[in-house]
């Protein structure tokens, strides 16, 4: 496995791989890997001749009071989970080399990027769809993968990708949790121990809201109040939104179908989790 560091010499990299002919897949990441990342590493290796995973904290996606200094960093630690994986080369360029001075062009997907995260952290998608349009055109994939646990991000991502005309598979992969069903998310390890026990009513409460829909329930009115009920029984537990859309359009649903999504973002302690569901889709 090979660590590259700066944009100049990915660029020359996937360059010199394309003229063989070889596939490239991508992953991005802000590092601090887990098995979530390591289910999209091991699908992109079987899709493509080469493993790019990207590592990058990326600055533009954080608010001015949001955790961008805190958040985890181990490079030793991600090293480690990305060879294991399978990863042929680590992008992990420094901030100054992806916005160096000057910099002032940036990429915004409107309607999608509304609601959601888009509505309770202003700017946060406008520094996603930057960085990972500036990740594409640096590595030059074939196809790159994201997580569905981060689900909204996914649309804004794949609508950018068709509105640009950019050639490239952005592939969706599932949601992995732990064995008691939290989310895989690297902000977990922000959790103490009695607030890792209370951020499991995120799961609990995708899943009673799911049971309900299978038992044959409809109303978004209904199942909302549902999934309240579960998050209020957990006392410090803040909800940010708990929300049912379209799952194509994110549009906002009132009767619930198979493509309906529940997006649900809480806080708990300090931490801000996420996590989602499709009512009609296996868990």
């Amino acid at each position: 496995m090979r660590i590259i560091e700066t944009v100049a010499e990915m660029q020359a990299f996937s360059r010199e791989a394309r003229r063989e002919g070889k596939s490239i897949s991508l992953v991005p990441t802000m590092g601090f890997l887990h098995e979530g990342h390591a289910s999209l590493m091991i699908e992109g290796k079987k899709r493509a001749d080469i493993l790019v995973t990207s590592i990058f904290v990326n600055p533009t996606q954080f608010g001015p009071t949001e955790d961008f200094d805190a958040y985890p960093r181990d490079l030793a630690r991600d090293r480690n989970v990305a060879e294991t994986a399978g990863v042929d080369i680590i992008f992990a360029p420094k901030a100054s080399d992806m916005y160096p001075r000057g910099f002032q062009t940036y990429v915004n997907v409107e309607e999608l990027t509304l609601p959601l995260c888009g509505a309770s952290r202003p700017g946060h998608f406008q520094g996603v769809t930057t960085v990972v349009a500036k990740l594409l055109n640096i590595v030059m994939p074939h196809v790159a993968l994201f997580g569905k646990k981060d689900f909204q991000q996914l649309a804004v991502i794949r609508r950018m990708a068709a509105d640009l005309n950019m050639d490239v598979e952005i592939v969706g992969m599932p949601i992995v949790r732990e064995a008691d069903g939290l989310a895989m998310s690297s902000r977990n390890a922000y959790l103490g121990p009695e607030e890792r026990r209370n951020a499991l009513c995120l799961s609990r409460a995708l899943a009673t809201a799911r049971d309900l829909f299978l038992d044959g329930e409809r109303s978004v009115g209904t199942l909302r109040d549902r999934v309240l009920r579960v998050i209020g029984e957990v006392s410090g537990a803040v909800i940010d939104y708990a929300d049912f859309r379209d799952g194509d359009t994110l549009e906002a649903v009132e009767t619930a179908n198979g493509r309906t999504l529940i997006a649900l973002a809480v806080k708990i302690g300090t931490t801000r989790l996420i996590d989602n569901c499709i009512l009609g889709e296996e868990q």
